[in-house]
């Protein structure tokens, strides 16, 4: 019963997740992304760029490209797209939607003022009074904003159990019939629209802009979705086992795995032992592994996620 509770609350939690990622999502294009004409990738990306040379609403935009892509999606792919993913298109259309009628494409003037009235193009905004002087448009803190907002927008969406959907299932579907990797064919797809801008604005410094976005957030993804924490996973070939496996029990209080190995160019048997440690014993195991064996052969991989006793608890569902 205790368990059951426990889910039914855990589910409601990634459904709020996905309401709030998704009207993030919508703020960041419409507030950010959308007045410095920028086209960071996805089917939003390309409805700035529509939007300003055919004016009609991004969400419009969006919304008949979206909706297309999930039918052909699940009739060329099958049905992975889920209920989630589904709400979280319908809310960010209508997210973007009532945000383009109450706030328009007006830009948030990053030094604290708000502009009422949109100007025509981009070289317009320098005569926008602001004090005793003029307002610049600044990219680059415009930029990083967009790719916080967006990161945590889509990291949260991820978090909740949705997926992007949108123009990644055009990478998915060429990726069924072509022999390129699905990061591959998103990258190319996402580069496309992103070029999109140096087609439709003639202006080297918008796809530029949008690059960046992309990258900041694929950081925050990450952040959001694995978190700061990053464990260490160590693989350590060694003569000298008991000593190394002492100070690992005794010094640490972690545990781990012996494996018995043999060596490729001599065929010795060797102890090889797999153990993971956080950011705090690894530093205290690597300033003392060369004293305890000095040939030692050590492989750190970064785990972003280590389930079990001592890290995290394992989930119940």
């Amino acid at each position: 019963m205790v368990a059951k509770n426990f889910n039914i609350k855990k589910e409601l939690f990634s459904y709020f997740l996905v309401i709030l990622g998704s009207a993030l999502f919508a703020a960041g294009d419409v507030m950010f992304v959308n007045p410095y004409h920028l086209a960071p990738g996805g089917t939003y990306g390309l409805s700035n760029v529509l939007n300003t040379v055919w004016p009609w609403r991004i969400s419009y935009y969006a919304i008949c490209m979206d909706i297309p892509l999930l039918l052909i999606g699940t009739w060329i792919l099958g049905p992975r797209f889920g209920v989630k993913t589904v709400l979280s298109t319908i809310l960010i259309f209508v997210f973007t939607w009532v945000l383009e009628s109450v706030w328009g494409y007006n830009p948030v003037v990053l030094i604290g003022q708000i502009v009422k009235e949109q100007p025509q193009d981009l070289t317009s905004w320098m005569d926008i009074p602001h004090g005793g002087g003029w307002f610049m448009p600044d990219f680059v803190v415009n930029t990083i904003l967009s790719g916080l907002i967006y990161g945590v927008a889509i990291g949260l969406i991820f978090k909740g159990g949705a997926t992007s959907g949108g123009s990644d299932i055009i990478s998915m579907i060429l990726h069924k019939y072509t022999k390129i990797s699905l990061g591959t064919l998103v990258m190319i797809v996402d580069g496309c629209i992103t070029l999109s801008t140096l087609i439709a604005f003639k202006q080297v410094r918008l796809p530029i802009y949008s690059i960046l976005i992309i990258a900041i957030e694929s950081y925050m993804i990450d952040l959001i979705v694995d978190g700061l924490r990053t464990d260490k996973t160590l693989f350590i070939v060694t003569d000298k086992y008991d000593t190394v496996r002492d100070f690992i029990l005794n010094e640490l209080h972690r545990g781990g795995t012996a494996i018995l190995g043999q060596g490729l160019y001599q065929g010795k048997e060797r102890h090889m032992i797999y153990c993971n440690l956080s950011r705090a014993d690894f530093v205290k195991l690597k300033s003392n592994l060369r004293f305890l064996d000095p040939d030692a052969f050590v492989n750190v991989v970064n785990s972003s996620e280590i389930m079990g006793r001592g890290f995290r608890t394992l989930p119940l569902s």
